[in-house]
């Protein structure tokens, strides 16, 4: 796996590669010929997402190749050694894809013959940046193979950084080349029509909140192949993405309406990906915990059982990811994601300028959270009042998700808004972190305990917990009251 980032550009048939010895050593240029056969379901799900998967022969690097876009000119790239036959995609690249597919079948869609020819930039012994010089034959299959030849130019960062890889394409242009529109060769062959989003007026309100929507929704499409090869951040960031979407729904169901079916699928899937990221958190809290003890205050196995044990129980929460995420169930919510951000019940008040309409969300929304505060204030027993609480904590998450939300939108407001809701929701949160974190502790020193070991440090990992969760509690009433100013000169 690595990440690819490059410009690439649209050069006619007599361009010559312009000398770039100022930059660095140059090497080359050395010719290849390359082969590859793309990879796609019959209507292009993959290409129209700017996602390539190929098999390739010839060059450096032949076999499997599978990247995936992250931003503008950068993509990840996931590679398989190469197999004898055509026929069948590795079925760990497959697999990386299904988000996409959603059982579809994955066959050949098109090929490039391409003679490459590479000079590289070096900085003493190191690699800095590669420029392509390809002269392309494309064949696009289907009931009447189309082929298609052109000329084209790509600067690759190796080992530099992006100023130097700015120069290099400074001097590309300067010698007659022009940026590509194109994301990739298959997209320039292929032609694919991206993914449609429905057309609103702009500066409306359905404007800013499906143009929210639509945003989310890549993000957790992104996140997908990530949380199956198990990436770091990548189940926090996919379960993220499932709540903002959710929230938003709630948050603004004056402009987009008819939505309950998939708020409660999302729902499931933050169900489906908050075991794992739970166990991922807490695992890291007791190991920082532990680093922070004298080693004499550490006996027994509890290393082993806060970091192995836990470990166990992540890996099988992972295997009920993946599960869920190769079921008919998973698709079904992609599907309705998509026609979600396309085809949108609008109502009457998308069509308004969004100010004041979004205004009045973003303001109806922190009254839930105000309402959520009475509401606990009012009951009598302390046991009772702190779940109460909790429902606060949502609703504060829910005013900084509307929030930032309508930051692009709104201004500064919409950002200082989000802070003051992220405050109390932080406070809420490390406190029942500590109190989540206790019971924990309890129950693996009671296992402990059973097998005969020594249960000391869980007892001063407990105190220390506890501690810090009555820091919090203590802590709350003045973020409250600031806050709740602060709201006050915005809404």
């Amino acid at each position: 796996m690595g990440i690819e980032i490059e410009d690439k550009f649209d050069v006619p048939p007599d361009y010559a590669v312009p000398d770039l010895s100022r930059l660095g050593r140059v090497v080359g240029p050395k010719s290849h010929q390359l082969v590859a056969l793309y990879y796609d379901t019959t209507d292009l799900r993959l290409a129209a997402r700017g996602i390539t998967l190929r098999r390739r022969r010839g060059g450096d690097d032949p076999g499997w190749h599978l990247k995936l876009p992250t931003a503008k000119g950068v993509r990840q790239e996931i590679t398989a050694p190469l197999t004898r036959g055509t026929k069948q995609v590795p079925r760990e690249l497959a697999e990386l894809v299904r988000a996409f597919t959603r059982g579809a079948e994955l066959q050949p869609v098109a090929e490039l013959d391409t003679r490459r020819s590479v000079t590289v930039v070096y900085g003493g012994d190191t690699r800095l940046v590669e420029i392509a010089d390809d002269r392309v034959k494309g064949t696009a299959f289907g009931g009447v193979p189309t082929v298609v030849r052109w000329r084209e130019v790509e600067a690759e960062l190796l080992d530099g950084d992006r100023a130097l890889l700015a120069k290099v394409g400074k001097r590309l242009r300067k010698a007659g080349a022009t940026p590509s529109e194109a994301a990739s060769k298959l997209a320039r062959l292929l032609a694919p029509a991206p993914p449609l989003t429905v057309r609103t007026d702009p500066g409306s309100a359905g404007e800013v909140v499906v143009g929210y929507l639509a945003g989310q929704v890549a993000t957790l499409l992104s996140q997908d192949p990530r949380v199956r090869r198990t990436e770091e951040d990548a189940v926090h960031r996919m379960r993220v993405a499932a709540r903002r979407l959710r929230s938003a729904l709630k948050a603004f169901r004056t402009i987009v309406t008819g939505t309950a079916g998939v708020q409660d699928e999302l729902r499931w899937l933050g169900t489906v990906l908050g075991e794992a990221r739970d166990l991922e958190v807490i695992r890291a809290r007791f190991t920082g915990r532990l680093s922070g003890l004298a080693p004499e205050l550490v006996v027994g196995r509890v290393r082993d059982r806060l970091g192995g044990d836990l470990g166990g129980r992540q890996q099988q929460a992972y295997e009920r990811i993946r599960e869920a995420l190769s079921g008919e169930r998973y698709y079904a919510l992609l599907d309705a994601l998509d026609a979600l951000v396309r085809e949108p019940e609008l109502t009457r008040a998308a069509a308004r300028p969004a100010g004041k309409e979004l205004v009045d969300a973003a303001a109806a929304n922190w009254r839930r959270v105000t309402k959520a505060y009475d509401t606990a204030q009012a009951v009598d027993d302390p046991e009772r009042r702190e779940i109460a609480m909790h429902d606060v904590r949502k609703a504060a998450k829910r005013a900084r998700y509307t929030a930032e939300a309508l930051r692009p939108a709104l201004g500064s407001d919409m950002k200082k808004l989000a802070k003051l809701a992220e405050a109390v929701q932080e406070v809420l949160g490390a406190h029942l972190d500590g109190v989540v974190a206790q019971e924990t502790l309890a129950g693996e020193a009671a296992t402990a305990r059973l097998a005969g070991e020594d249960t000391f440090t869980y007892g001063l990992l407990i105190g220390l917990e506890r501690a810090e969760a009555e820091q919090a509690h203590a802590r709350f009433p003045e973020v409250w009251a600031r806050t709740v100013r602060g709201v006050e000169k915005i809404l």
